[in-house]
């Protein structure tokens, strides 16, 4: 498996996690009115995004490197 394919899975995966894990502090939120579960769902949400901008950059820096 190449650096290319393995950025590709490890980052989608940890992006799926990251929002999964907002929407499940987001719903917490709503349930219990913590404010630390939403200071936790934004920054969860935030840091999904972020990895879809570091996928961005490894894709397009990466783009001479085969898959296999």
């Amino acid at each position: 498996m190449s650096l290319k394919a393995f950025h590709i899975v490890f980052v989608a995966i940890s992006t799926l996690l990251a929002f999964f894990f907002a929407g499940w502090l987001l719903n917490n939120y709503l349930a219990t009115k913590a404010v630390v579960a939403l200071i936790g769902a934004i920054a969860s949400a935030a840091a999904g995004v972020g990895l879809i901008w570091y996928g961005k950059i490894v894709l397009r820096k990466l783009k001479h490197i085969s898959y296999l």
